[in-house]
């Protein structure tokens, strides 16, 4: 059944209010950075356990998702349920450990146990809140606010500007924590190795092939010979290879273009000279870019001298998710 055009356009337009809305408080904390932003992420820095994240209800929600974005950049992080740690789970946070509490209102009840735990054992306290003088901003030993905004929900109550506040500052901390502490693509990789994320950050050298499967021959050598190295090898080219430096590549291409004197010539003769490669060290997804702008389906990979070091396959590239 069509939606009629008026309900169609309310609809949208209250969408378009929603997106302003928070867009217009994400600039107000882009505004209001500073010393307080620093002072946290320098105690992220100083911490030689782990992160700890607590916060009831939406804000709990959003404080797991901040704790999974500190762990997967290389900061050790566990989100805490507060009721939970009230009954046991105090034991999990120790001296070392660094505490984030999110509470929009500051005065949520079930922190308290939490709160005082930090105090008594003298572990550091980061308060996100949007209230000055609440008893989170009080008890911090430093306070992150929130901007006073109103919620995005047209009757102003459900979770919205706010939380997208929070999940926006504790992805900025995590980030700066990142730079600071010089984490970088292969680190990433590390904790990302499933999943598309994982294979795009993935080196030329984890799939490529290697040793007696590289199909490599010499200048000299006749074509009978390449015919059957590029058949057996599977690639659909073979690399002319001078002192292990690789000069040219023969493609299926190039035996069709010289096809009327093909068994009259050599390798080195037929051979496409300054060929595409991919240098040792590159990504997967780099080797794939040079695959698909120059049309080609296989990629040698060299040592910044020249070296071959292994041939990749856009199949390879296919199977480990990349492509």
């Amino acid at each position: 059944m069509a939606i009629p055009s008026a309900e169609a356009d309310e609809t949208v337009d209250q969408i378009r209010r929603v997106l302003q809305i928070e867009a217009e408080a994400l600039t107000r904390m882009i505004n209001d950075v500073g010393p307080p932003h620093k002072k946290a992420v320098d105690l992220l820095q100083q911490v030689t356990g782990r992160i700890i994240i607590s916060g009831v209800g939406k804000s709990g929600h959003i404080g797991r998702k901040i704790a999974a974005t500190f762990a997967s950049t290389g900061a050790p992080a566990q989100f805490v349920h507060p009721t939970e740690a009230s009954h046991g789970d105090l034991g999990m946070i120790a001296k070392g450990d660094v505490c984030i509490v999110i509470s929009n209102s500051g005065e949520t009840s079930e922190l308290a146990d939490l709160i005082t735990y930090t105090r008594r054992f003298g572990i550091p306290l980061i308060g996100i809140t949007r209230r000055v003088g609440s008893a989170v901003d009080l008890q911090s030993d430093v306070t992150l606010l929130l901007p006073d905004a109103p919620e995005a929900c047209y009757i102003g109550v459900a979770p919205t500007t706010s939380t997208t506040a929070t999940l926006a500052i504790g992805d900025a901390l995590a980030v700066a924590l990142m730079h600071r502490r010089g984490f970088n693509r292969e680190d990433f990789q590390i904790f990302h190795p499933g999943g598309k994320l994982g294979a795009q950050l993935l080196k030329v050298e984890a799939l490529m092939h290697t040793g007696d499967s590289v199909p490599t021959l010499t200048p000299d050598t006749v074509m009978g010979d390449v015919l059957l190295v590029m058949t057996s090898k599977g690639f659909g080219m073979a690399g002319v290879v001078e002192d292990n430096i690789l000069t040219g590549v023969i493609t299926d291409g190039d035996l069709r273009r010289n096809l009327a004197t093909l068994m009259d010539r050599t390798a080195g003769e037929i051979a496409t000279h300054s060929p595409k490669t991919v240098r040792s060290g590159a990504l997967v997804s780099e080797a794939l870019r040079i695959m698909n702008a120059s049309k080609i389906g296989a990629l040698f990979v060299v040592s910044e001298a020249g070296h071959v070091e292994g041939i990749l396959h856009l199949h390879d590239c296919l199977r480990a998710g990349v492509a």
